[in-house]
């Protein structure tokens, strides 16, 4: 049958384009973009459906945070952070209700209790960072941190990474990734879009209203979606919003971009060298935590920021990191295989096991490993 979806993948990895194909086929508004790099190398670069194009870019949730975790990582890379050194190093007003002992390596794995606050926040809210991060180290913990709990920080992990980054370059980590990541690797993964790149966007779609299922807005996992305040799922479609480009979940991109940056922080592209040294790796893909999620009651792994693979999200080797996104959107990168991973779909759509993001990764992995 003609192929449903544009674009190209190498010989070796046509059964990608077949797999992608059948999900088409299966289903007319079925729409998405598919890229896979493989040793710096483009090998597939799809998109089907009719409210995707090639160019076109849409919100990524909390792909953004894998995004921003890389960028963070030079920070790590250049020794202005040390993972096992107290928060309050770096951000003395941190240290308030107890939280002197927490380490960054604790914070940003997950397990410092800091989902969200009571009453949460207004998306445009993340635009002020300073106000946002004061808040956040005027709170005492929810759990204690270091007992071994720990719980996915929804909306506040970027303001993390974004306040860790202000205090000890004095630069937006926007600015800094957008400078050392995203322009040298002509990646179309923004964190913050800027008003010349509107005209490609597209608002991430939904078939019902975004809002879930009751829950309780004063619970812990009521926090960590910032219930209370509400609109978590619409974040990139509010221009305000995406234009600033918090760290949490305002991230827009596509498919490639999303698989240009983490494959140029494994191995390069185009000529440029990895950004990320095999050490800078070893410290933050390490998994960290494992086991029952406070807030999602399921399965979960982290390593710094970025998400693990498990299986209930078996998206590659032992050796892989990367984030997905509320909309199922996914980057990753793969160490052991070479691959920079990225999938963005223009509907939103369910994510983790069975759907359609995990059975590309595993189809990505089935032709790697037939042709090893």
């Amino acid at each position: 049958m003609t192929s449903l979806a544009a674009g190209f993948t190498t010989p070796q990895f046509a059964p990608i384009r077949e797999t992608f194909d059948a999900m088409l086929d299966a289903d007319p508004g079925y729409s998405a973009q598919l890229a896979v790099y493989r040793h710096g190398v483009k090998v597939v670069d799809l998109v089907g459906g009719p409210d995707s194009a090639a160019d076109s870019l849409t919100g990524v949730f909390s792909c953004s945070k894998g995004v921003s975790a890389l960028a963070f990582s030079l920070l790590v890379q250049d020794g202005l952070i040390d993972v096992d050194a107290a928060v309050a190093t770096y951000w003395p007003e941190f240290a308030r209700h107890g939280k002197g002992g927490i380490t960054v390596r604790q914070l940003l794995s997950h397990q410092a209790g800091l989902v969200g606050v009571q009453g949460g926040f207004a998306m445009e809210d993340y635009n002020d960072l300073p106000a946002v991060a004061e808040r956040l180290a005027d709170m005492a913990p929810q759990w204690h941190p270091g007992s071994g709990t720990f719980g996915y920080h929804a909306l506040t992990m970027g303001v993390f990474l974004e306040e860790l980054c202000r205090r000890v370059t004095g630069e937006r980590l926007q600015d800094m990734y957008n400078r050392r990541i995203r322009v040298p690797y002509a990646a179309d993964m923004f964190l913050g879009l800027p008003e010349s790149e509107e005209p490609r966007f597209r608002p991430v779609k939904y078939v019902d209203s975004p809002a879930a299922g009751f829950v309780d807005p004063g619970s812990i996992a009521g926090m960590s979606g910032n219930v209370q305040a509400g609109q978590l799922l619409e974040l990139p479609n509010i221009r305000s919003v995406r234009a600033a480009g918090s760290c949490s979940g305002a991230g827009v991109g596509s498919a490639d971009g999303l698989a240009r940056v983490y494959a140029g922080a494994i191995t390069g592209i185009d000529g440029l060298p990895a950004y990320l040294t095999p050490e800078t790796i070893a410290i933050m893909a390490q998994e960290q935590i494992w086991g029952l999620d406070r807030v999602f009651c399921d399965t979960s792994a982290f390593a710094l920021t970025f998400m693990k693979p498990n299986p209930r999200m078996d998206f590659g080797s032992a050796e892989a990191f990367g984030h997905d996104g509320a909309n199922a959107s996914l980057g990753f990168a793969d160490p052991l295989y070479g691959i920079g991973f990225g999938y963005v779909p223009a509907w939103n759509e369910e994510g983790a096991t069975g759907g359609r993001a995990m059975q590309l990764s595993a189809a990505v992995r089935r032709v790697v490993l037939a042709g090893a």
